[in-house]
């Protein structure tokens, strides 16, 4: 039997209809996305003029104790003085706000000598979170050379019985531990190899991906923590944790840390193996039966007390990032549609009362409800700067790749 006119009129303006709504329901839910980007910056700054203000000049902010009303700092070469001067950079590159720029310059220029510093692995999150930042945005060529010194610098930890970066300790020790948080690092070295065509940093980083591929991870792509390696047979000798429930289990942070690490080797290198993993990690996290539904994690996925224990901030806010890039390579468009989802929940989450302080709190931080160390009783439930520099650079991530322009 065929098809009458007016039935086929039907269904094509029904058709019609029907995308039309989704056109409108996308273009709603931008504004929406809009106007929460912009909420978040405009606090950002307000926040950050205060946190400069109440910290002295020639230290960082590192967390902020709210029963004391207290601010911690931190001098120049603990491992998160980069994240200040960065996520300055990132509001200054939202907001344009002069104040904040030269608080970001004056911040950089005590930063500046870690561009030697040989103590650990960190010179990444020191020197490129905020040089890298300040480089990209004014193109000033003596913030390119700060971070070509630091990539000089960070190289002189490479073990090449081991293959890898050691993160902590003496070089002289005969172990080396190698942290899954050292994948992050390797974007200074895949940078200034590209900025400068100077492959020697880069084979350095793919080395140290490769080796942590091959033994950080567990058969369900969940990480350890912490490998020790005998610097004279380049064999493992034990996997532990330093910061997660225990050796077995997979600490959140870490696990944000390895899925942004292995999207970012994929950004430098087209490697489909390193995609591959970041699509594992992604499957394992996304999946695990201890995420809560507002997608903030615990602070380690296997704590034994769950739900009663903690949520950390700053490991939601890498996985946020992270997964706006990941789907930024993702040809699944199931995978791909997963991945903004989940990172549009996490920012949603995060902008909510529960972990976002309000103007004067907190000391200027922006979130709360981080956790550093609790096996250390050491910075738990607090805000922290790397939770506030990553959710800033998942925010404008959001803005530049899924904001209809």
């Amino acid at each position: 039997m065929k098809n009458k006119p007016g039935l086929r009129i039907k269904i094509v303006l029904t058709s019609f209809l029907l995308c039309f709504s989704w056109i409108l329901l996308a273009q709603k839910q931008d504004r929406y996305m809009e106007k929460l980007i912009r909420e978040n910056f405009m606090l950002a700054a307000q926040q950050y003029k205060l946190l400069a203000g109440n910290t002295p000049t020639n230290v960082m902010p590192r967390n902020y104790m709210a029963k004391e009303g207290k601010l911690v700092t931190s001098n120049t070469t603990w491992w998160t003085s980069g994240f200040f001067p960065g996520s300055l950079w990132y509001i200054y590159e939202f907001t344009k706000d002069s104040a904040i720029r030269a608080e970001a310059e004056r911040r950089l220029a005590i930063i500046e000598h870690v561009k030697h510093y040989t103590g650990d692995h960190d010179l990444g999150f020191m020197i490129f979170c905020s040089f890298g930042n300040a480089y990209r945005i004014t193109g000033n060529q003596t913030y390119k050379n700060v971070i070509a010194e630091a990539a000089e610098t960070l190289i002189k930890r490479y073990r090449s019985t081991t293959r890898s970066i050691q993160s902590w300790g003496r070089m002289k020790d005969s172990i080396s531990p190698v942290i899954i948080d050292n994948m992050m690092n390797l974007e200074l070295l895949n940078w200034v190899s590209d900025e400068w065509r100077e492959p020697k940093y880069k084979v350095i980083a793919i080395d140290h991906a490769n080796t942590t591929l091959k033994n950080h991870f567990r058969p369900d792509n969940s990480s350890y923590h912490v490998l020790d390696y005998d610097v004279n047979t380049g064999n493992v000798i034990r996997k532990k944790t330093a910061q997660g429930f225990s050796d077995e289990s997979a600490w959140a942070r870490g696990q944000s840390w390895g899925l942004y690490g292995y999207t970012m080797m994929y950004r430098f290198t087209k490697e489909s193996n390193y995609l591959e993993q970041a699509r594992k990690i992604a499957l394992f996290l996304l999946n695990h039966p201890n995420l809560p539904p507002d997608k903030i994690p615990y602070w380690d996925y296997n704590a034994k007390d769950i739900p009663d224990t903690y949520r950390d901030v700053s490991a939601g806010s890498i996985m946020a990032s992270a997964l706006l890039e990941l789907a930024q390579y993702e040809v699944d468009a199931k995978k791909k549609k997963e991945y903004i989802a989940v990172a549009k929940k996490i920012l949603k989450s995060l902008s909510s009362d529960f972990y976002r302080n309000k103007p004067g709190e907190s000391g200027g931080f922006i979130l709360k409800h981080s956790v550093g160390s609790l096996p250390g009783n050491s910075e738990v439930d607090v805000p922290l700067t790397y939770a506030d520099y990553y959710f800033l650079e998942a925010l404008l991530r959001y803005k530049n790749w899924y904001l209809k322009k």
